[in-house]
């Protein structure tokens, strides 16, 4: 048996996933997701539970120690008030909602809550009964529910054939149907305005090549903007061509250079691997300290051409989807809940998630294939 090899894990790695707990993610996805021990995910949780602090050597009084779990239990309490208010849920989530709290709670009362009529709770608590007795109802939901309610027809087909399971486009469309199941895709977009352009003289040396065979050679970025408490905030993202791996990304207050800067910062590989950086025009790429930084690593600049979003169509593509599948799904209450969402959602995309143009496999398993044949 091999022994596995010790990890280590800065505080702010350990804060976000304490974070990801608190506000609903279970443990047991998280343990998969982020490939983490028991032991260490309970530590965590228990140190920030017990001093707030993941040193050994804090500690607290018992008197603090018992406001906390007070605090906890409130927080908690106003997790569970706040599930009740989900009306813009979909029916299916509804229908779980009900269903898991009917011990606590009148179903009438949930009922009206979250505006759902009781003959259709009870319609699909017996569409449950005939999920459970069909594997392939099953399948679909467990694949839908795990995609995060992203994946459509296509996808799921993809999925279910690794389970040895055939199922048409049209079936699947009419379980989905019938378990109240929607894809994120199935909801207009919402175009924002346009932004004033750079006028650097840099050409643009991508010319649309976007099908790239080196890993890291070609990085292309670019920002959009996020409701957070009635306020914009803006995300930075990196994506490298060759398997469209979020490489790096950030979140802030303030559509600048810095944001990019802070983005650029966290990239996890070899800087002199890259050979060209391509965005579109925003003024927020034209800063001296990026420059420096890309003079510092020789990496080559791209501009698109003024008034052509397809020569950044892979960056286009991106925010197309993260608008999609993360940013319209939830509410973010400040920026911490924001960058932590962004964390969680980089990882599932880039691990987890099957990407079309990648023959339905994820980022990271696209690489290591390549790594392999390569080897």
């Amino acid at each position: 048996m091999t022994r596995r090899q010790r990890r280590t894990y800065t505080d702010e790695f350990k804060k976000q996933i304490v974070l990801l707990h608190n506000t609903g993610k279970s443990r047991k996805e998280i343990l998969s997701e982020y490939d983490l021990t028991p032991s260490a995910f309970d530590k965590w949780t228990r140190q920030d539970t017990n001093s707030g602090s993941f040193k050994e050597k804090d500690n607290k009084t018992v008197e603090e120690l018992e406001l906390e779990k007070l605090r906890k239990r409130n927080a908690q309490l106003e997790m569970e008030n706040d599930i009740f208010k989900a009306s813009g849920a979909d029916i299916w989530t509804k229908v779980l909602v009900i269903k898991h709290n009917a011990h606590l709670y009148s179903i009438s009362a949930m009922c009206l809550v979250l505006e759902l009529p009781r003959s259709t709770y009870y319609y699909y608590l017996e569409k449950d009964l005939e999920r459970q007795q069909d594997p392939c109802t099953q399948a679909v939901v467990d694949i839908s529910h795990n995609s995060r309610r992203n994946y459509g027809t296509r996808k799921i087909k993809v999925e279910l054939s690794k389970g040895n399971i055939l199922l048409s486009r049209r079936r699947i469309g009419r379980i989905m149907k019938d378990n109240g199941l929607v894809s994120s895709y199935t909801i207009a977009q919402f175009k924002p305005q346009k932004t004033p352009t750079n006028e650097a003289k840099i050409r643009n040396q991508l010319n649309r090549e976007f099908n790239q065979t080196e890993p890291l050679r070609v990085v292309v970025s670019d920002l959009t903007y996020v409701r957070v408490d009635n306020q914009w905030n803006y995300v930075c993202l990196f994506a490298d061509l060759f398997n469209r791996e979020i490489i790096g990304y950030s979140a802030g207050g303030r559509k600048d250079a810095a944001l990019v800067y802070q983005a650029l910062s966290i990239i996890q590989c070899d800087l002199t691997k890259i050979k060209l950086f391509h965005t579109d025009r925003g003024n927020e790429f034209d800063n001296g300290l990026i420059d420096d930084v890309l003079d510092a690593f020789s990496i080559q600049r791209s501009l698109s051409n003024k008034g052509t979003p397809y020569d950044n169509a892979v960056a286009e593509a991106l925010f197309k989807v993260f608008k999609t599948e993360f940013v319209k799904k939830k509410s973010f209450p400040d920026l911490l809940s924001l960058q932590s969402g962004l964390m969680d959602y980089v990882h599932w995309y880039n691990t987890i998630r099957i990407h079309g143009t990648l023959g339905y496999l994820t980022p990271h398993d696209y690489k290591t294939r390549h790594l392999i044949k390569t080897v």
